[in-house]
Order: C-alpha cells, then structure tokens, then sequence
C-alpha cells in the first residue's frame, strides 16, 4: 500500500476512534447523500484524497527519496436546532482538528499534519450544519511507492 493511502487510512481509523467531545457516527471515504441520513447517523463525514505536490529530495541514488505535500478534505454534516446549528459546526470542527493534532506522524507516515482550511455551509443545508476541512500532509517516500 501506498503511504498516500497508508495516511487516508489513518485519518479514518483516528476520526473513527473518536469519542469526546462528540462521537462520529458515520464515517467514510465515499461521498454519501446527506438526505439519506438517518438522525442516528449524525454527525457524520467523508474523506477523500485532494490535490498533491511532489519534488525530488535526493536524485544521486538508486532509491531516490521524494517529498509530498497531499491534501486531504473531509467535509462534514450535524444535525441541529435553530438554537445549535452553529454550535454543533463548531464542535465537529474541534473534534477533528484536536483529533488529528494528537499525531501529527499520522501513525509515522508522515513528517506534518496540519488543518489549513475551514469552510461552513453558512446555514444553507439548515437544520443540517455542514463543514469543509483541508488537510495538508506533508511526508517523504522512496520514487516508485507513493
């Protein structure tokens, strides 16, 4: 498996073992229908590979030695009240980003992990919160085995 791979796994199996502040109870890397949700499917998210730079750092050997900068997006959907919608963003929001703080190795795949973008539905799917995180991983791998 690639470490591309090997880092999306990660982020899954973290986000999944996740269970304070709030517990995700769906979590996948296909896209979903949100209208399809059941109220105990909430909240719920979604990972997928993004876009990704990669350069050479070693070129004067047989195994040469890349750098990858990969971004992952997770986009995320809770279900609230008029009184909670914004709240309940904001705590999915935490709940990831502390999540994925407490290794930023993401199991050792990767040199750096960090939220770079945060982006909500500004109440458009009410009283459905939605949010969109970017995820920029940074990690080194041997040319051939992305």
């Amino acid at each position: 498996m690639s470490k591309r791979e090997d880092i999306a796994d990660n982020i899954i199996s973290v986000l999944t073992a996740v269970t304070s502040p709030i517990t995700l109870k769906k979590i996948t890397r296909e896209p979903f229908n949100v209208d399809e949700l059941s109220e105990q499917q909430y909240p719920a998210c979604f990972i997928q590979s993004g876009n990704e730079v990669r350069n050479d750092i070693t070129i004067l050997s047989a195994n040469i030695t890349r750098q990858a900068t990969a971004e992952f997006v997770i986009v995320g959907f809770v279900k609230g009240t008029s009184s909670n919608i914004d709240t309940k963003r904001n705590e999915l929001i935490t709940t990831i980003e502390t999540t994925l703080n407490n290794d930023r190795t993401r199991g050792g795949y990767a040199k750096d992990t960090q939220v770079i973008e945060i982006s909500t539905d500004e109440g458009v799917l009410y009283p459905i919160g939605g949010i969109r995180m970017v995820v920029r991983v940074l990690y080194h791998y041997t040319s051939g085995t992305p």
